[in-house]
């Protein structure tokens, strides 16, 4: 007797779980305010992404072509496969010292798996997500980037 109890018991959490789904769609389908679905492409040009969102990883670069990154390696280190390089060269300052800089910070979108550690544990804040979300490409060489822009160099003061 017991074992049929649990089986009608079984059936009706099904049911009820199966209309408390169908009133969230149904609360959608006939709420013509509430726009859920995107109509891309063609919305492809005033399409915003969430505020969360993680697109490509950029370095922000300033008017003056100048960054946050310090070539400290911990996004690389950080980073569970791979996904990043830092290579860094030393530079001589005006002040005749010696310290590191970046000379190619490298990232491979293809191994990337968005999680967002190399963001997190960069002490200078210099690495972002962007909006851009388009990464279908043919040749697979595409998909590795430099992030540092050519020519540019640390910010003053970092």
């Amino acid at each position: 007797m017991n074992s049929v109890v649990q089986y009608f018991k079984g059936i009706a959490d099904g049911i009820w779980s199966l209309l408390k789904g169908m009133s969230v769609t149904n609360r959608y389908f006939f709420s013509p305010g509430k726009i859920v679905t995107q109509k891309y492409p063609n919305n492809r040009k005033d399409l915003v992404m969430f505020d969360r969102f993680k697109g490509d990883l950029i370095m922000p670069h300033d008017e003056k072509n100048e960054h946050k990154c310090t070539g400290c390696g911990i996004c690389q280190i950080n980073c569970p496969n791979g996904s990043i390089e830092v290579i860094s060269k030393t530079i001589t300052t005006e002040d005749g010292k010696t310290r590191k800089a970046i000379d190619k910070h490298i990232y491979h979108l293809g191994k990337c798996t968005f999680c967002a550690l190399c963001v997190k544990s960069c002490p200078s804040d210099a690495l972002a997500f962007s909006q851009e979300f388009e990464h279908a490409v043919f040749n697979k060489e595409l998909l590795t980037k430099q992030l540092n822009k050519p020519g540019s160099q640390i910010m003053k003061g970092v």
